[in-house]
């Protein structure tokens, strides 16, 4: 989401000074790797076309202030997942009026955190939880609640187009990133990073995984890696072919890669390959040919999934309308 995400509750840039942190505790209801895992990270290189995550990897994308927790399915957010405080403090304001719409009809500058919750921790320490199901936020301005205070469930307002929370920590208004604190690392030479020997302010530090699902998107054909962008689709025609793609960076040999499309009729296809000698960075795709009736006029979804030994590590989400 661009720089503009947290606008309406505090301007942020900068690194921290390190006084008194709070000690962060995980704030969705869900299992890492299993029924969540981490989609993006802050940014730690916010110039125009160009990122990287505090490892320098790509888990990131441009200008991002924050750490984006997702799940991988919309009827979980459906049947509520909740979100928690990760440290105890006082409300300072909420958000719980705009609607959970995939289209982001009614999102602009000043409200694409969507619904959410900002807490205060003292000694300038904030946090703050973005992207709440409307008529979900639990808590009331002035409370002050414990670590692990449900504060709302997990939605869709706001600007993004499937469940996840943004979650943002600052101090002094200014943007900290929990996995580094006094700034990015020194860009390591493994391809994970052992975040226990690192400065974190998680309570129980999660594992970072260098391997990333960079974009994801449906066209029309199988594209070129230099032309995913171009070929991407928003709309297309009934009786083109319906082609899934992904983009990913530094998977490792034994990886699976799973392919699925949905669309009005239900599931379009599903396919799972094995990645056995994956390159740094490649373009994975499948798809149909269209029926002779043509595909079916509507909305469709697209899920691309990589795991590692049974272990969730990045998921994205496609979507075009079928005209």
């Amino acid at each position: 989401m661009r720089a503009v995400l947290l606008t309406l509750f505090l301007a942020a840039a900068g690194l921290p000074a390190a006084a008194n942190p709070p000690q962060l505790h995980w704030p969705v209801d869900c299992a890492l790797g299993e029924t969540c895992f981490i989609e993006d990270y802050m940014d730690h290189n916010p110039t125009a076309q160009a990122r990287h995550d505090f490892t320098c990897g790509l888990n990131t994308r441009d200008a991002h202030r924050g750490t984006d927790i997702a799940i991988p399915s919309f009827d979980t957010m459906e049947r509520g997942v909740a979100v928690r405080a990760a440290a105890a403090g006082t409300v300072l304001r909420i958000r719980d009026s705009m609607p959970d719409d995939i289209t982001m009809t009614s999102v602009t500058d000043s409200n694409a955190c969507g619904n959410a919750v900002i807490l205060d921790h003292g000694d300038g320490w904030q946090t703050l939880y973005c992207h709440l199901q409307l008529g979900s936020v639990m808590v009331r301005p002035g409370s002050d609640i414990p670590a692990g205070q449900i504060l709302g469930l997990i939605g869709l307002s706001g600007q993004t187009n499937h469940p996840h929370l943004h979650f943002s920590v600052l101090h002094n208004s200014k943007d900290v990133d929990p996995f580094a604190p006094s700034g990015a690392q020194t860009c390591p030479s493994q391809e994970e990073t052992n975040l226990s020997k690192t400065d974190t302010l998680w309570a129980d530090t999660p594992p970072y995984y260098r391997t990333a699902l960079l974009t994801s998107g449906f066209a029309d054909h199988i594209p070129a890696l230099d032309s995913l962008a171009a070929a991407r689709l928003e709309t297309t025609q009934s009786n083109r072919p319906l082609v899934l793609y992904a983009h990913m960076g530094h998977a490792q040999p034994g990886d699976r890669l799973s392919f699925q499309a949905t669309g009005p009729d239900g599931n379009v296809f599903s396919h799972k390959m094995l990645l056995e000698n994956p390159k740094r960075s490649q373009m994975q795709a499948f798809g149909r040919r269209a029926p002779k009736e043509g595909w079916p006029k509507g909305a469709y979804q697209g899920d691309v999934t990589l795991t590692r030994d049974g272990i969730l590590i990045a998921h994205r989400f496609a979507h075009v309308t079928m005209q």
